[in-house]
């Protein structure tokens, strides 16, 4: 009953699952949310190590996050950490997109942040260890051609970042950001051979990231080490943005 809670979106692949098994491996017992991938999702929560739940639906709805984080507390009596992982792209120039693509990609992955953020408060301010880690992007940070929306979204999500930490700072929660580079992902693998070879050409460390990379910078944002550091960005881009 003593040991703490996360509570993982997007978790049943790249990233997402890359969290669930760190946070899991230090000693956190973890509800992995995903939007369709429930198999998936119960492959990653049998590779954890400690107990875990599996959850599904559209994080884009703000019904399903407030059924998400009651069933967690159903489950588990408490919620100590969010993080804020899900997320999907619609690339294309902005004189192209439509309002849908624009749309669906600020809703999951800002609106949906702040959807389980609003949700989740309430039990992470009664944690002894609140923290929140939102997953944002080099491109939030410093922009991509042909991601608006998704840029867009990201850079949102720091606003967020950066302005809920303020508020709850007093009662102990920290909430932090972690900004990807080029990480290996089905997103990532999507990219055409060509235009990937051209972004990781920019990457200082001449080579693409691993998902258990940035999976370790949010297992340090959610531990008691970094118990002094909030509203940072913390980016985990091998250089890219340099």
């Amino acid at each position: 009953m003593d040991r703490r809670v996360a509570l993982v979106t997007g978790a049943s692949r790249g990233i997402g699952a890359a969290c669930a098994a760190e946070l899991s491996r230090l000693g956190l017992d973890i509800v992995l949310c995903c939007r369709g991938n429930v198999e998936k999702a119960r492959a990653v929560a049998a590779a954890c190590e400690t107990d875990t739940l599996v959850l599904s639906g559209d994080c884009s709805d703000s019904a399903v996050c407030k059924d998400w984080v009651a069933k967690t507390v159903e489950r588990f009596g408490r919620l100590d950490v969010l993080v804020n992982n899900a997320g999907l792209t619609r690339d294309t120039l902005l004189m192209r997109m439509t309002d849908g693509q624009f749309d669906e990609v600020l809703k999951v992955n800002l609106y949906g942040a702040f959807y389980l953020c609003r949700a989740a408060l309430k039990y992470l301010l009664k944690s002894p260890a609140g923290r929140i880690v939102n997953i944002a992007s080099v491109s939030g940070v410093a922009g991509n051609a042909g991601q608006g929306n998704y840029a867009a979204s990201k850079a949102g999500l720091i606003g967020l970042t950066k302005s809920l930490a303020k508020e709850v700072g007093k009662r102990g929660v920290t909430v932090n950001a972690v900004a990807p580079g080029w990480i290996e992902t089905d997103m990532t693998e999507a990219v055409p051979e060509e235009a990937a070879k051209r972004i990781i050409e920019r990457v200082t460390l001449e080579r693409s990231g691993k998902p258990a990379e940035v999976a370790a910078a949010v297992g340090f944002l959610a531990s008691e080490a970094a118990s002094y550091i909030t509203g940072h960005v913390l980016s985990v881009d091998g250089g890219l943005a340099l």
